[in-house]
């Protein structure tokens, strides 16, 4: 059943990264989240600090970056982001996000799926 809170929490992250505010971004997430590249099954990020770290390192670090949202799918616990990235060193690309809801109602795990 979709959830239009959860569906504006999985916005207001987007808005924070194309904002480039690592603190409002992590604010989103779980203090455990865990973060995955499909197919991937260990996580290349495990928790809040450690995500807010590397996004302000290394995504909000480039004055360019902007994710713009192709297509949205609410599934209730689960949204499934595709979104094409720019400003990013490599150039552009298109990325598929599955942000799924922790029990504390935050993003709790996150898979990133790009083309190989």
């Amino acid at each position: 059943m979709p959830d239009p809170a959860f569906v504006a929490l999985v916005q207001r992250q987007l808005d924070a990264y194309n904002h480039r505010d690592a603190v409002a971004f992590a604010a989103c997430f779980s203090a455990d989240v865990r973060c995955h590249r499909h197919p991937d099954e260990a996580p290349f990020l495990q928790g809040r600090e450690a995500l807010q770290t590397f996004y302000a390192r290394e995504r909000f670090a480039h004055a360019g970056l902007h994710a713009r949202l192709l297509h949205r799918i609410d599934l209730g616990r689960r949204v499934l982001d595709h979104e094409h990235v720019v400003g990013l060193p490599g150039g552009e690309r298109e990325v598929v996000a599955v942000y799924e809801q922790g029990a504390d109602g935050l993003i709790g795990r996150v898979w990133f799926i790009a083309p190989a």
